[in-house]
Formats: structure tokens, sequence, C-alpha cells
């Protein structure tokens, strides 16, 4: 006697002939009381229990395998829910996500990239805070052409108003472009703004919802001020990360030398090609 079930069959043979107790018999024949009364629960066929499992998935298409378990179990059948795990992968089932309706929106074409200085300004907002917890809003303005910062102003909240206000300080010395590129955040959508470009003959252009690289330009900007100075320091005081915003944005300009721009700075770049195409410059200056 080796197996379990031969010892069983002698546990009971033990009791029905010579009328001993049950723990004595399992004793003699060294079978666990435990197993002796365990009763085998039949498992369903596997054939069958992958056929229901493929019909509940196919009944409710937004199921998982866990309500699936739960659902088996209500029908009588004793399975595992890991079981049920297992045999939902071998039939390659999942969870089927709805489609969403796309809604059409009205794309306004994206402007040909900046060809010259002050072509098309890019702007985004970016976000760090300062060493108490309290959060930053930074507002840089790129040329995208250059690739000159023209600004990194950073303050608690900045809104359409205090926008406006930063390009009208850049407007001051170097004047206005013939783009305003930009997403489809708040500040950049009021009338506030909109009024601001129309009477500086602007044209606000902006990229489609969701699509960040289309104003990839002062996105990479984005990064690049990220991984040089916001991950690297922490700040104080508001004053703190404007003076070194500031201090950035003057190296970024003058002394980094710019990939996209055969290793020039962004002020090197632009010198370059005013010097290049003085016809262009002396219109920029009657303008």
């Amino acid at each position: 006697m080796v197996t379990p079930n031969q010892k069983r069959v002698a546990v009971l043979a033990l009791v029905d002939e010579f009328g001993v107790s049950q723990r004595r018999a399992c004793l003699v024949v060294g079978q666990y009381r435990s197993t002796q009364r365990h009763k085998h629960v039949r498992r369903p066929q596997v054939a069958c229990l992958r056929q229901q499992i493929r019909a509940l998935a196919v009944k409710y298409p937004r199921y998982g395998y866990r309500r699936v378990h739960v659902m088996l179990l209500r029908d009588g059948y004793q399975v595992n829910r890991k079981r049920v795990q297992r045999l939902w992968r071998l039939e390659g089932l999942h969870v089927q996500r709805p489609k969403r309706r796309k809604t059409k929106i009205a794309r306004q074409p994206i402007i040909v990239r900046g060809t010259y200085p002050n072509h098309v300004w890019a702007i985004d907002f970016q976000f760090d805070e300062t060493a108490d917890g309290r959060p930053v809003k930074i507002l840089n303005v790129t040329d995208e052409f250059t690739r000159e910062a023209l600004a990194t102003n950073a303050a608690r909240r900045i809104t359409a108003a205090g926008t406006m206000a930063v390009l009208d300080q850049i407007r001051e010395h170097r004047g206005v472009p013939q783009f305003l590129r930009m997403d489809n955040g708040p500040e950049f959508i009021a009338d506030t703004l909109r009024d601001w470009c129309k009477e500086q003959n602007i044209q606000a252009n902006y990229c489609d919802p969701g699509s960040p690289w289309q104003n990839g330009r002062v996105e990479s900007f984005n990064s690049r001020l990220r991984d040089e100075l916001l991950t690297r320091e922490v700040f104080d005081s508001m004053w703190e990360i404007r003076f070194m915003l500031e201090e950035h944005r003057n190296n970024y300009n003058h002394y980094r030398p710019h990939s996209a721009l055969s290793y020039l700075t962004p002020v090197e770049f632009a010198t370059k090609w005013w010097a290049e195409n003085p016809v262009l410059a002396s219109q920029q200056v009657d303008q």
C-alpha cells in the first residue's frame, strides 16, 4: 500500500471487518486522518471549462477573468481563480476596450517653421516648486528660428494679463513676431491675449489639442531647462529662482553651444544670419 487511495481502502476494510475505530485503523495503516476524510472534488473537464470561459467572455466583453471566475462559481464550477486566469490567457482573451467616438476638431494648418528671426515666437508654461513645496509657474518664450530664449519669467501664478505683460517687455527691445505659436491653455486662449495679438498685428497659431510636438522648439527648451537647472537645484525663494533662471537664460543664449546651430550659440547664430542677410535686417529695423 503506497498511494493514499490504497491506504484509504485498507482503512475502510479494517473498520468494517474488525470493528476498530478509524483512528486505530489509520494508525495501523500509516494514513493521516485528514487524508482519510478528504473528499475528492471532481474538477470539471478542461475543455468544458475553457468553453464556458470563452462563452462568458463573448457574452460579457467588458468582464475580466476575476469576474468570470465569480460567475463560474455561481454556476457550480469549483475552480481556483488562478486556474481561470491561466485558461483565460491560454485562450488569448482580454477585456475589450470601447472605441471612443472621436469628435472632429476644426484644425488650422500649422505654419512652416520660423525661417528668420522674429518670424515665430513659441511660448509655453513649465512648472516647478520652491523648497517649501509651493508651486512655481514659469513662462518660457523662444524664437523658433534662432533658438534664443527671450524670456523665462517665474511667478506663483501667471494669468493671461501676466503673459501679455511679459510679451510687451520683449516687444519693447525686439519688436513683434509675425506668428505666436502656443497650445490651447486657458491663459493663451483668453480674450485678453487674443485682443493683444490683434492690436500688434500678430497671428496666433494654436497647436492641435494633445499635440505638444507641434510646438517642439519650446518643448525642447523646456527639456533642457529642466535637465540643466530645475532638477539640479533647490530654490529657497522666488527671488532665487528668478535670479538663476535669468542667469541660465543668459548662459543659454551667449555661451551654450547649440547642436542644431552647428554648435554656435543662439546669439552667434542670429548675429551671423543678420550679417548674411542685410536686406531683411534693414526691413526689420524699418518695422
